[in-house]
């Protein structure tokens, strides 16, 4: 895959990257990569942490995946809020759409059960179904069940430098959530390699996959 423009949305800071962040890094090579968050989650943060923390922390992150600056798009919306302001979030994500027109979009699984990254996929959806491929980036604590038919190889160094990135975050690594850490990261990928022959990967859901 080369010369695509790829964008991927996440919710809250922080989801894009734990469930794709080793395919952000390898895409970077030779790809334009786009990421837009949704939510800083300001309400979400451990006590006594500033507001703008995870604002810092994604800047970090996407900085250490290769993700230039000018390419990161920040919201400022509630979290646990986006079903009341769904048409608000359309209307971003089609600015996003004829901003930046990627051939490629991976936002959450249709699966995920977390109310705003059903809202994000499926106004996602709405904005690209005719414009663009859609994939579903997996995060195994939000789904039920999870179809694997879209698998990216990664390598140690895209392993080892979306573990990097993600230890950004450490207002979520204070919070002792165990997505974050090694053994979760690692075990998935060699899980998910097994399934592709691979030492390391990460799988997705296709919506919609189109070839020009």
């Amino acid at each position: 895959m080369e010369g695509k423009k790829i964008l991927f949305l996440s919710p809250h800071t922080d989801d894009a990257e734990l469930g794709a962040g080793g395919s952000i890094v390898k895409l970077l090579k030779n790809n334009e990569i786009y990421y837009a968050a949704f939510s800083i989650c300001e309400d979400s943060l451990p006590k006594g942490w500033p507001s703008d923390t995870l604002a810092k922390e994604v800047k970090a992150a996407t900085k250490m995946l290769g993700i230039h600056p000018r390419n990161l798009f920040l919201f400022e919306h509630q979290v646990r809020n986006f079903p009341k302001i769904r048409e608000r979030i359309l209307q971003e994500i089609i600015e996003l759409r004829q901003k930046i027109k990627p051939n490629i979009v991976i936002i959450p699984s249709q699966n995920d059960y977390h109310q705003d990254h059903q809202i994000l996929s499926n106004e996602a959806i709405r904005a690209f179904k005719t414009t663009a491929s859609i994939i579903c980036y997996e995060l195994p604590w939000n789904h039920v069940s999870f179809n694997t038919q879209l698998f990216i190889k990664l390598d140690e160094n895209n392993i080892n430098c979306k573990f990097r990135a993600l230890k950004q975050y450490k207002s979520q690594l204070h919070a002792n959530k165990t997505y974050f850490s090694k053994e979760f990261i690692y075990g998935l990928a060699k899980v998910r390699g097994v399934q592709c022959n691979a030492k390391y990967a990460e799988s997705f859901e296709v919506i919609r996959w189109t070839i020009q």
